[in-house]
């Protein structure tokens, strides 16, 4: 299936992904990881609770870290451009039968609740409380230096349509992978900040997330990040790369938090702006789609992931099957 043409004038006016949160059972643990080995900077500490930023990013927060029962991902949350684009957004996701409901935050204000039509938990806001800028603190780089959030990447059960509905609110296609056989999309990145992708789905049980990623300065960081891993217990939670991917042209590492949610270490991608931009297409059986050089991801690659709070995943339609490692 050809992806469907971009959207140039969506009905309400998306910047770019701001924010999750992730329930965690060890809040001390997390904060190990998350802050003292990634380097992501805390912007608020409660004993239930972190709110962490990445060093380019002014708005308060781009992870928080919630102490829970059992390990969860909660709604993906996107910044809109202005506060009339949270009346137009929920007058659209009504118009499409999705349940809205607003609420005042604290951080975000004035927020909207509602759900993508497999079920995925989306929040929406236009302003989030700002904090002094760091980036030239470089006294506080650590880690693997992590720049600013990059994208979230889910399973879904129907990439075909995931990608139908996106669309339709203004997200544009610049890579997929598409199943020779039967001509539906298994896999696609979708942006609206003028990279590679704010968000993109792959084929699979969901919908579940996949993993969150950060941006970082260059290579050099992620072999430091491997290096500071595998030498302070965290060698076990390196799950793949460092590699090169076809698709985005991207350096990256995929590495797993104490509760095993994935994340992404990611850099040397392009910029897709240009309204024209045409989305590229790669064939499932394409060994240099996920890896241009390094080793096939794993298997627990395409089929482990973080469940959303409250939502069950369900069998994907489609049941090709990309390369996998032995």
């Amino acid at each position: 299936m050809p992806v469907p043409p971009p959207v140039l004038h969506p009905p309400f006016n998306t910047v770019r992904l701001s924010h999750i949160t992730y329930t965690v059972t060890d809040l001390a643990t997390s904060r190990a990881f998350w802050v003292d080995t990634l380097g992501l900077q805390i912007s608020a500490e409660t004993d239930t609770a972190l709110h962490l930023r990445a060093m380019e990013e002014r708005n308060h927060h781009s992870i928080i870290l919630q102490q829970g029962v059992e390990p969860r991902a909660g709604a993906l949350a996107f910044k809109l451009y202005e506060d009339a684009d949270l009346d137009r957004a929920a007058d659209w996701f009504s118009a499409q039968g999705q349940g809205t409901t607003f609420t005042d935050d604290p951080l975000t204000g004035r927020t909207l609740h509602t759900t993508d039509p497999h079920g995925v938990p989306l929040d929406f806001y236009a302003r989030m409380t700002r904090l002094p800028s760091i980036h030239q603190n470089y006294a506080l780089y650590h880690g693997v230096k992590p720049l600013r959030i990059d994208h979230f990447n889910l399973f879904s059960p129907d990439v075909d349509g995931s990608i139908d509905f996106w669309t339709q609110m203004g997200f544009r296609t610049t890579e997929y992978t598409e199943d020779a056989e039967t001509g539906k999309c298994w896999a696609a990145w979708m942006h609206r900040k003028g990279g590679v992708h704010d968000i993109a789905f792959t084929n699979g049980i969901g919908p579940r997330l996949h993993h969150t990623a950060f941006w970082v300065p260059t290579p050099l960081n992620i072999i430091d990040l491997l290096d500071l891993m595998s030498t302070t217990g965290y060698r076990d939670n390196i799950e793949r790369g460092p590699g090169r991917h076809g698709i985005s042209n991207a350096f990256f590492l995929y590495i797993r938090d104490p509760d095993g949610h994935r994340i992404e270490i990611y850099c040397s991608d392009y910029q897709t702006v240009d309204p024209d931009h045409e989305p590229i297409h790669w064939d499932l059986k394409d060994p240099s789609r996920q890896t241009l050089w390094g080793a096939p991801a794993p298997r627990s690659w395409f089929e482990e992931g973080t469940l959303f709070e409250g939502l069950a995943p369900r069998e994907p339609a489609l049941k090709a099957q990309p390369i996998v490692a032995p």
